[in-house]
């Protein structure tokens, strides 16, 4: 899951990309708000953390262009203010939700997990795939009951095609979503990755479609 963080606070943006980081997200980070709103409006995040108070365009200004411009990505609003009047204002202008500085990383997390379940139609942080099993809050997959011992890389891979599942995702929006923004980006990476999942959750639990992408489809 590719994360945006706008956060001009070193210090609390530090330890927030630790935290995504930790928590199998890739996080880009930006302090301008003219920089962060121009990312947010020209490229494809899973979720955007967005704090009010940024310099050179504030939080609120970033948010109703983006949702002028029909971007529809979901929006966790972080702010030191503290009013009833600005919370209403940030959720009116297309916030998904609003966490008050200070806050705990750990629901940092959970709302942000919301969100994103939320923008991909998942009401639950269990993703079940026929006897496959994704917990979203614990980063673990069993299957058959039984825990799956995925590396992180192929975890995030797989946790991506479940929140989108029944949709062909192409290979270079897996690239995206999966890598740093800057890294070197191997094109055969992907395949390497699905093959190894294929070998621990059985070889149909994602489907190739040659010249599209992948796709895992929805199983009672």
């Amino acid at each position: 899951m590719r994360i945006l963080l706008l956060e001009d606070d070193s210090r609390i943006a530090r330890d927030i990309t630790a935290t995504l980081a930790a928590a199998g997200y890739t996080a880009e980070h930006q302090t301008d708000g003219e920089e962060g709103w121009f990312k947010g409006d020209t490229e494809d995040y899973d979720a955007i953390i967005l704090d009010l108070g940024l310099p050179m365009l504030d939080g609120l200004t970033i948010l109703k262009r983006w949702r002028a411009n029909g971007r529809t990505m979901p929006v966790l609003v972080l702010t030191a203010r503290g009013s009833w009047s600005e919370r209403v204002e940030g959720i009116d202008s297309g916030a998904d939700d609003y966490l008050p500085k200070p806050f705990r990383m750990e629901e940092l997390l959970a709302r942000l997990r919301a969100i994103v379940r939320r923008a991909t139609g998942q009401s639950s942080p269990l993703l079940t795939l026929g006897s496959i099993t994704l917990d979203t809050r614990q980063m673990r997959v069993s299957l058959d009951g039984v825990p799956v011992n995925l590396t992180p890389q192929e975890y995030r891979l797989f946790n991506y095609l479940m929140h989108h599942a029944g949709r062909v995702v192409p290979h270079t929006e897996l690239i995206d979503h999966l890598y740093e923004h800057d890294s070197g980006k191997d094109a055969n990476a992907i395949e390497v990755l699905i093959g190894r999942i294929r070998r621990k959750l059985g070889p149909d639990v994602i489907e190739t479609r040659r010249g599209f992408g992948y796709i895992v489809e929805a199983k009672p």
